[in-house]
């Protein structure tokens, strides 16, 4: 029996629970008919969910709540593309991650890449940590990241934290 079949047979059997509980409280004793709202009440809640318009609801408030949000952006002078990464279960753009990581005290984005922070590398330490070369394209790069993160994760037997940490940082400088 699939997953609807056992909701909607599980609903039927709260209603005809609820159907009994109404007649004998009002045949024999009131305080049943207390019970009967609760399994009424959980009657409705599975035959919503069973009818399907349960996924529904969430969908569209989802829907919406994504519309406000893409609208708070814009007013804010944000376009979508900046947006899109945000959100429930997923992760920032590299654009966004950029932008956050260039502000300062005072709000304002760096306006020169020259002010390096104490652990960034330059260019050319970066792309040496990495072991690639200067004009290498994007895939490239991506792949000797991904192999010397693989030899140097402190969880591996032979890995080392700091070299790790270098290792990420060069490669956050080349995608900037």
């Amino acid at each position: 029996m699939d997953e609807d079949g056992l909701v909607i047979g599980l609903t039927a059997v709260l209603a005809g629970t609820t159907v009994l509980f109404v007649v004998l409280g009002f045949a024999y004793q009131p305080l049943l008919l207390l019970f009967a709202t609760i399994f009424g009440a959980a009657t409705y809640s599975l035959w919503y969910h069973a009818s399907g318009r349960l996924g529904e609801r969430v969908e569209r408030t989802a829907a919406s709540t994504r519309r406000g949000r893409r609208q708070r952006a814009n007013a804010a002078g944000r376009g979508p593309r900046e947006f899109q990464g945000f959100g429930p279960g997923r992760r920032a753009s590299a654009e966004g991650r950029r932008r956050q990581r260039g502000r300062t005290a005072g709000g304002q984005g760096r306006a020169d890449r020259s002010r390096r922070e104490p652990n960034e590398p330059t260019l050319a330490e970066a792309y040496r940590t990495l072991g690639v070369d200067a004009d290498a394209d994007d895939a490239a790069v991506k792949a000797a990241y991904r192999e010397r993160v693989k030899t140097t994760h402190p969880d591996t037997d032979d890995g080392d934290e700091e070299q790790f940490k270098r290792v990420n940082r060069a490669y956050e400088r080349i995608r900037e």
